[in-house]
């Protein structure tokens, strides 16, 4: 058994990288199950979006006059279907996947090697509207277009921007939304909802990895904790899942919308961000996901899910970008 090494250990390269202990209750988890948390250290086309939108609108037109409204939505659904991993490019050269719309079991099976509790119960989710998200984590460079800096602690204009917080994340948005609605057509950029997130990593797989449950494969997929150097690389790399998203695995964990739960019981079917309905006394703790490069292959599974004060910054940690449509 290979041991672990924890984030802080790397003092040379992890400034400003102290990882936070999640909350946990003592009534769930027994502290075995605490320490365990510490195992991860953790053709392109501009017109698309257009097609998109006028395919649903005709498959709406040609159905006005059908009564039997699940006929008109799965023509629909069908159109968004075929239009799957569909590209565009925004103005700054970032570019969006299409994720159609579908269903999938959400979180880990009992028996997932290096499964942890809060991955429970395994419960099933709906994404009802298909969404752009970004092929790559967002780099460097185009964070420098978008906010007149460089925080990152690895640099590089190709690499994944880190060393960011849950909170400068929404003023990168704020600006980006205005710089790209400049011309009457209203474009939202947002985090993904950890559905959307795990959904668009499966990839229609329901294995710990969307390659299989095989772990050695990792490593043509993924910068980790084995093959990284303890560093982040440009994206794009490894090879992509079956819908073309880059470094959905490791080089860095990418943060989420949603805040942290305890488990999964009692959180949303529809894919929407589970956000506390009343402001937090404390600091909001919020998901990180993905892995990174200094997490173990299983911080690397589709359903790893880790935490983060969403005012923390770490050097393994960026984002990606939902584009709605």
């Amino acid at each position: 058994m290979r041991t672990l090494i924890l984030e802080k250990k790397f003092s040379s390269h992890s400034k400003g990288s102290e990882e936070i202990k999640p909350l946990i209750s003592g009534d769930l988890i027994d502290s075995s199950i605490s320490n365990s948390i510490y195992s991860c250290s953790i053709p392109v086309n501009n017109s698309m979006d257009t097609a998109v939108r006028n395919s649903m609108n005709d498959s709406l037109n040609n159905q006005v006059n059908d009564p039997i409204s699940s006929s008109m939505n799965n023509s629909i659904n069908n159109s968004i279907k075929n239009l799957s991993g569909s590209s565009i490019i925004n103005s700054i050269g970032m570019e969006f996947i299409l994720i159609p719309t579908g269903e999938f079991n959400m979180g880990s099976p009992i028996l997932e090697k290096r499964r942890k509790l809060w991955e429970s119960p395994v419960h099933r989710v709906t994404i009802e509207k298909p969404f752009y998200l970004g092929r790559y984590p967002v780099t460097q460079e185009q964070w420098q277009k978008v906010m007149g800096n460089n925080p990152a602690y690895f640099k590089g204009e190709k690499h994944p921007v880190e060393n960011v917080s849950w909170n400068e994340i929404q003023v990168f948005f704020r600006k980006l939304n205005a710089l790209e609605n400049v011309d009457g057509i209203s474009r939202i950029y947002r985090l993904p909802t950890e559905a959307e997130w795990e959904y668009a990593a499966r990839a229609g797989t329901a294995t710990a990895y969307f390659f299989g449950d095989d772990e050695s494969k990792l490593t043509e997929y993924a910068w980790f904790l084995e093959n990284s150097g303890l560093e982040t690389h440009p994206v794009g790399l490894k090879k992509p899942n079956s819908w073309g998203l880059y470094d959905i695995y490791g080089n860095l964990g990418e943060w989420v919308q949603d805040e942290y739960h305890i488990s999964y019981k009692g959180a949303p079917e529809d894919g929407r961000a589970w956000e506390n309905a009343f402001p937090s006394v404390s600091t909001p703790v919020r998901i990180r996901r993905g892995g990174g490069w200094n997490g173990n292959a299983g911080c690397c599974r589709s359903a790893e899910r880790l935490f983060a004060a969403q005012d923390k910054k770490l050097n393994s940690l960026g984002f990606r970008i939902v584009r709605e449509i």
